[in-house]
Formats: C-alpha cells, sequence, structure tokens
C-alpha cells in the first residue's frame, strides 16, 4: 500500500473519531466544523426511509436538535475501519428517558472524507420493529429515537 494511500485512510479515520469524541461532548458546532459545506447527512431515525440532510448548517441544527432532546445521549463505539476516503463505524447510542428507563440503539455508519472533511454519512440503525425505533428495557416497547 502506498504513503498517500495510507494517509488517506488514516486521514478518514482521524475525522470520524473526532466527530464521534465531539459527539459525545454534545459539542455540535465542533462536529459541524468536521464537516464539509456541502455534506451529506442522511439518517435511518429521520425516515422509514433515511431522509437526508443537505448542507453543514442543516446537519448541525438538527445535532443540535438532538442533543436538546436527548441531554444524556452518548455513543460507544464498537469498531471503526476505513477503505480509502470510506470509512465505517458500528456504534452503539444509549441515553435515558424522562421516566428513568434506558434508551439504547446499535448501528452503522458509513462516511466519505473529502479534503479531511466529512462529506457524508449514511447511518443505519439496528432496533426492534422498524427503522429508527430505539429499545427501552424498563417499558419493554420500542419508540422513536428522536
Amino acid at each position: 500500500m502506498s504513503p498517500a494511500r495510507l494517509e488517506r485512510i488514516e486521514s478518514a479515520i482521524r475525522a470520524v473519531v473526532e466527530f464521534t469524541e465531539a459527539f459525545n461532548r454534545h459539542d455540535a458546532e465542533g462536529m459541524g466544523r468536521l464537516l464539509s459545506e456541502d455534506c451529506i447527512f442522511e439518517d435511518a431515525s429521520l425516515g422509514s426511509e433515511g431522509a437526508s440532510l443537505r448542507g453543514k448548517a442543516s446537519t448541525t441544527g438538527m445535532l443540535r436538535e438532538l442533543f436538546e432532546d436527548r441531554p444524556t445521549v452518548s455513543l460507544g463505539v464498537e469498531e471503526v475501519f476505513g477503505q480509502g476516503s470510506r470509512c465505517v463505524l458500528r456504534w452503539k447510542r444509549g441515553w435515558i428517558e424522562a421516566n428513568g428507563s434506558e434508551g439504547r440503539l446499535r448501528g452503522v455508519d458509513i462516511f466519505k472524507v473529502r479534503n479531511g472533511l466529512i462529506y457524508e454519512v449514511l447511518s443505519y440503525i439496528k432496533g426492534c420493529e422498524g427503522h429508527g425505533q430505539g429499545y427501552s428495557p424498563g417499558d419493554k416497547t420500542c419508540h422513536r429515537q428522536r
């Protein structure tokens, strides 16, 4: 593998790790600094088919809302690996509901990094009974993440 190709893979992984660390700090602006102006953010929780947000401002705004709605949300990394400008992140997301029960999701994000910035995020959620569902063991029910 050429040094240039190895650097591209390492750059993509670094951007994704920094993005995840900013998520866990609830730092939407910090996450936005890692996004390209013309980024595409497709999140399964935004609709059953996965809705797309376009642009840094829209994506940062959605992240700000997520952190306001879920002040305890955190993302645990299960695995991260890269191939060229692509990076895959397997994760567990957890939060505490208003009633004190625990919510959790598992999923995979596929990133495309261009010029050191995240250009594309394709998010897939593994849940109970459909896209974008989370599980709260306290009440044994599925519910929308947002």
